[in-house]
Parts: structure tokens; sequence; C-alpha cells
């Protein structure tokens, strides 16, 4: 028998260290390759790791609740000698080209290709159930062949609907509650965004796009911290609670304070008029086209949002540091982020190039996304290389706000809540649906003209949906 170190691998996240959630194995256990041995939290997602080595587990090194850092070892596995000979080969790397085998033991040694790709198993990624199973599972549940076709359609599995029929039936109102869909528009086609995906522009060089200043880049802090996670100083435990900084909040933290003193903000702001939004949303409702599917006004926004970012490209753009010097990259595509309150903290997921989509597409995007956030399942390549965010503030009854740019964007644009107010009309005083478009923007990238250009935009379509069929 040789002992074998399994450590804590890189997910493939870029990230240093993650906690441990839950053992799926106990000292004495035999386990097989790829059986799961574990399951991790690191700062964009939990993740399931499985077993580079056939034997039975020896020491659980690493305990419940503990943050490590990756490359320390965290389970040891005692193996035949012929079992240990040959390392598991793990999956493929990031960049799609076989995976080098594990490396099972040593300082800073890793297991190569954790990431989307391979067999590590994030809970983000589990697939659906296919057809057949729900069919399956479906069995014994009380519903009409129309309520069954739609949980097929949506990929509702019947056997998990909660039924409020009289008679234990689940109706379609279940379905589509259980699904709980995002905004839904469609027939409506994104413009041509050409075939040059990006565009770098040296700081200082001309730009016929506008909006490129010279600034330079506002120094970093250091964005070290000491968070103490045992028991609080006070003695009187009742009147005050420590809480660890750890995970999606440690992350999150340290994302925001990166960019709030990197980028310089500025935020602008305009009231809508969006009335003709909401009696569009209202005849969608009510037209047998949309039976299955729910619509609200984010699409409408979202799609909003990509059309004024193909008219001012440099709120989709990026300032990035290198070796040659700063420069202004001008990305031809948007993949879109949506902020999402999960039960894990906040997560910014974005739609990949959300402006080849049609608006049926963009709706069946945005409620996969909304699902996944929701159940705490965001994939971490889901929340990499965003180009613009929106913020929904109005699902919290906000009107408007400032937020701070994601890091690697150049800008944010926050939707309030839309609510009757007075509005003069043609010299007239009438009530109005009326929300507020803000957004936040780093003006090392765009100018007043430019940002100002890119919210009355979005503005426009709320006001007017019908420019989108230009």
């Amino acid at each position: 028998m040789s002992t074998q170190t399994f450590v804590l691998p890189d997910v493939g996240e870029g990230l240093t260290e993650a906690e441990i959630v839950s053992w799926r194995v106990a000292p004495g256990d035999t386990v097989a390759v790829n059986d799961v041995l574990v399951e991790i939290e690191t700062a964009k997602s939990l993740v399931e790791l499985p077993s580079p080595f056939a034997g039975t587990v020896g020491e659980l090194v690493a305990a419940e609740g503990q943050t490590v850092n990756v490359g320390a070892p965290i389970i040891t596995i005692e193996s035949a000698p012929d079992a240990a000979a040959q390392p598991a080969t793990i999956g493929q790397s990031e960049h799609g080209e076989p995976a080098e085998p594990a490396t099972p033991e040593g300082d800073g040694a890793v297991l190569v290709g954790y990431g989307t790709g391979g067999h590590v198993q994030s809970r983000r990624r589990k697939p659906a159930p296919s057809a057949t199973e729900r069919v399956a599972s479906s069995v014994g549940v009380i519903a009409k062949p129309p309520i069954r076709k739609l949980a097929r359609d949506l990929g509702v599995d019947l056997a998990a609907v909660s039924p409020t029929g009289p008679a234990g039936e689940v109706l379609r109102a279940d379905v589509l509650g259980h699904a709980s869909q995002a905004s839904v528009f469609r027939n409506i086609q994104t413009p041509e965004w050409g075939d040059v995906r990006e565009e770098s522009i040296p700081v200082g060089a001309p730009s016929s796009r506008g909006g490129a200043p010279a600034a330079p880049a506002a120094p970093q802090p250091s964005a070290a911290a000491s968070v103490s996670s045992g028991p609080p100083a006070s003695a009187d435990s009742d009147r005050e609670e420590t809480i660890a900084v750890k995970g999606v909040r440690k992350a999150t933290s340290s994302a925001m304070v990166q960019s709030a003193y990197t980028a310089p903000h500025v935020s602008v702001w305009t009231d809508v008029d969006a009335t003709r939004t909401m009696e569009l949303v209202k005849r969608l409702k009510a037209s047998p086209d949309f039976a299955d599917v729910k619509v609200s006004p984010l699409l409408i926004m979202a799609r909003a949002v990509i059309w004024a970012a193909r008219r001012t490209p440099m709120v989709n753009a990026a300032w990035v540091e290198s070796e040659a010097g700063a420069e202004i990259r001008v990305r031809r595509y948007v993949n879109l982020g949506i902020a999402a309150a999960t039960p894990r903290g906040l997560l910014v997921p974005n739609i990949k190039d959300a402006q080849d989509l049609s608006m049926r597409d963009l709706a069946r995007a945005l409620e996969r996304l909304t699902l996944t956030a929701r159940e705490g399942k965001t994939s971490p390549a889901d929340q990499q290389n965003g180009t613009i965010t929106i913020t929904n503030i109005g699902v919290f009854g906000m009107d408007a706000g400032t937020p701070i740019i994601n890091p690697g964007e150049s800008g944010i644009v926050a939707l309030g809540t839309i609510r009757q107010k007075p509005w003069v009309v043609d010299g007239e005083v009438r009530p109005r649906w009326v929300t507020t478009v803000a957004g936040s923007f780093d003006h090392r990238v765009i100018d007043g003209d430019g940002m100002s250009r890119f919210i009355a935009d979005v503005a426009s379509i709320l006001e007017e949906p019908a420019l989108l069929l230009d």
C-alpha cells in the first residue's frame, strides 16, 4: 500500500483558495477514480471534486468549513501499488487541449484540466434530466395533456411541481411559476455587428468613435484586509455578531474596491415615460402566442442596452493596462451581464454574444440565467468576460442608483421601478408609467457626451419600443 495525497486543485477559475463545504467520504471508505470526494465553494461556484486515485480513504486533512489554499493537502488515500502507479488524467485544459496527467503530490501541485470542460463536477453544470427521465418521474402526477406538453417544452419535471388544482392537479400557472421564467420578447432581430470582434486604441490616439480620453489610470490601493472569523470581542454576544468574509462576499468586496478606486466613476440618469413599454408587455401577455412565456420589461431593457451599445461602442469597451502602456479595447460584441441577488450573494452572470440573439433566444437566455442564479448554480464561466451590465434595482422598489462598474467593463445601467406618476403630455398632466434609467461609466474610456447619448438611446427604446424594429 502507498499513501497518495490529494491537494486542492486549481479548478480553472484563477482563484487561490476554496472552502470545504461537505465531505462525501469518510476514513475507511473505498473509492474509485472519479468518485466524488468533496464539495468545495470558491468565490464563484460550488464544485464537486472527483478522486484521481482508487483506494481507501485515509485522513481528511481539511475540515468542513475550513478555507484551504490551492495546493494544500485535503485528503489522503491508501492505494495499492498498481492503482497508484497511474494517476488519472482529468478532462481537458480550458483551451481545449488534452490535459496533462494529474500530479498526485508535492509543493504547489495542482490537477490540470479542472475547468468547465473537465471531470470536476460543478453544481452549476449538471445536465437537465432527459425527456425520458422527466416522463418517468411524472408518472402519477395529475395534469392535463396540454400542461404536460408545456412542462416538456420548458424542461420542467412535473413531479417537482407543487400542484394547486382542487384535486391536486398541476395547473398551467404551477408549471410557469416553477419555471420562474424571466421576461420574454421575440421576433425582433439584433442589428449586424460585423466581423471584427475587438479593436485596441492606444490611449492618446485620436478616435473617430469619440469618448476615448487620455487620462492616466488612477493608482490602485492595497486590497489587503484582515477579517476575524472568531467570536466577537464584546462579552455580550447577543448584541453583536461577527460574520466571516469569504466566498462570494469576499470576491465581491475585492472586485468593488478595485473598481471604485481604479476606474473614475461618473453617473448620469434620466426619467422615462415607459407607458408604451408597459402597454406592449400587457398586449403580449394577453396574446396566445405568449401563453407559455412570462413577459416583463427587463427583456426590452436588455434589448435597448444592446442596441444603444451598438450606437455608442465606447460604453462596451474596456481600459487595459499592459507593459506597452494603457489602451482602450473596443468590443464589437456584447456579453450582457445581469446583476443577480442570490442565496450566495451578488453574482453577475452574463449572456455571451447577446448581440447575435433574436429576441426569443435572448429571452430564453435570460430565463436560464435567472433560474440558474436563483438556484445558486451559476457556473464560473457564466460570470467571466462580461462587457456591460444591467442591474434591475426596480425589483426592490428603488427609483435610481449609482452602481459600481464591474472590473473589466466600462458601463453599468440601472433600471428603476416602474410606477404610475403624474406626467405632462401635450400640455396636460396625465398618469403615466414612469421609471428612471441610470448608469455609471469609466470616465477614462468614455466622456460625458457619449454616456449621455447612450442613456438617452436606452430611454428612447423604453419610451417607444417600436424603434427596435428599425
